[in-house]
């Protein structure tokens, strides 16, 4: 009965559910007021209930002692994902995270429903890794098994483009082809489709492992991770001449799934062992002070910040980072974010005529493109998919939920892949 299988899009950075009732597809709001969840969590310190979505953020923003975590999806299928670790108090995996998550989720979701869900259809990217098909398979074997740990008898799949083709390709004109990109947290996933009499006709897929979160990363690199002394240089211990300062603890604090592993104690001897060997020991003074005190997502936060004001037209603006030392910021405009974005053009193209070349479809057969996902509201996205389908005209469909309407829609049709 498709009123007993849940729709999941268990996101990079939202996540979200909903369900075929007796009336049509309904939405279930898993966070207050709300029909999606940011995909995180917060453990205290000292042990104690696990915290997530808006809950964890809020905790963070108090600081309460504890653990935050997000981007959870970007680290399936790989070996980071079954590291035990110290957490909240006691040692677990990420995959004890991430089922934990799905654990409230589902029991949200039944609260909302007022029934038991032990099916489940859950969103996929095409593509977790790029070019590695055995991690992949290995990524959906891990979201399967959480899945399954937390409590569904049955988990089945289905590419989150082609949902999202179902949900939205009534925005097109019947008979003509479309395109759907859907450029989410951790993936860019691409589906070319035609509505047909007989129902929706999925032509080809395709993805890579691009998304927001790569943007933030970006982003941070050259706007704010400079003023934490990126790019500076060290005096040799022995001998002279200088050295670059090592751009690990750098790349790792501007990805938000590493940020919580960031604060280990070699790195803040690393850390120390710079500040005492830097030309500008203010600037790495300042990094010194993100990993003592555990500032990363605050600091993650702000870039993301920065980015959405620069995408929406602001001339210039500023990261803030005045928590870090007071009056501190970093200046981002359209153009200095249109440079940090710009190496991720050419990706984006080529993924998009990889997925026509795969569907044997002129770009300039295309007739709609319909852009889904919350990264899907860069201007830099709405620019590569014009230049990629030339004649086709530019929708935008329910970025945060086109997925999960599109899943509870294929629970009630068939159009699901099996399990």
């Amino acid at each position: 009965m498709a009123a007993s299988t849940l729709a999941v899009d268990f996101g990079t950075s939202n996540s979200a559910a909903a369900f075929l009732d007796g009336t049509g597809l309904r939405r279930l709001a898993i966070e207050p007021q709300a029909e999606t969840l940011p995909t995180a969590v917060f453990f205290p310190a000292g042990g104690g209930r696990m915290r997530i979505g808006n809950a964890a953020a809020e905790a963070l923003i108090a600081g309460d002692d504890g653990r935050y975590m997000r981007a959870l999806k970007s680290v399936l299928g790989t070996a980071l994902f079954h590291e035990p670790r110290l957490i909240g108090g006691r040692r677990q995996t990420l995959s004890d995270i991430v089922t934990a998550f799905l654990s409230a989720l589902k029991a949200r979701a039944e609260a909302q429903a007022g029934q038991t869900f032990r099916h489940v259809l859950s969103g996929r990217p095409v593509r977790f890794h790029t070019s590695d098909p055995e991690r992949d398979a290995s990524a959906e074997a891990d979201l399967r098994a959480c899945y399954l740990a937390a409590g569904f008898d049955e988990v089945r799949f289905l590419f989150e483009p082609e949902a999202a083709a179902l949900a939205s390709h009534g925005l097109g004109r019947a008979g003509e082809a479309g395109l759907i990109v859907d450029i989410g947290g951790g993936t860019s996933d691409f589906t070319v489709y035609r509505a047909e009499p007989a129902g929706l006709r999925i032509l080809a897929s395709h993805g890579i492992r691009l998304g927001g979160t790569d943007f933030d990363h970006a982003v941070s690199m050259t706007h704010a991770m400079p003023l934490l002394g990126h790019g500076g240089t060290l005096r040799r211990s022995f001998g002279e001449g200088l050295l670059p300062v090592p751009n690990a603890i750098y790349a790792e604090l501007a990805t938000w799934a590493k940020i919580p592993f960031v604060y280990a104690p070699e790195t803040r001897r690393a850390v120390a062992d710079m500040v005492r060997h830097a030309v500008d020991p203010g600037a790495l003074t300042r990094l010194a002070a993100v990993i003592e005190q555990q500032l990363g997502h605050e600091l993650a936060f702000a870039v993301e910040a920065g980015k959405i004001a620069a995408n929406g037209g602001a001339a210039l603006g500023r990261i803030d980072m005045g928590y870090i030392e007071p009056k501190l910021s970093a200046p981002i405009g359209r153009a200095s974010l249109d440079a940090a974005l710009d190496g991720f053009r050419q990706r984006l193209q080529e993924a998009m005529r990889t997925t026509l070349r795969l569907a044997d479809i002129a770009p300039d057969r295309i007739a709609s493109v319909i852009l889904v996902g919350g990264s899907s509201l860069m201007n830099m996205i709405t620019a590569e998919a014009g230049a990629a389908c030339p004649k086709a005209e530019l929708h935008r469909s329910e970025a945060f939920t086109a997925v999960v309407d599109g899943l509870a829609l294929a629970t009630g049709t068939g159009f699901a892949a099996p399990a």
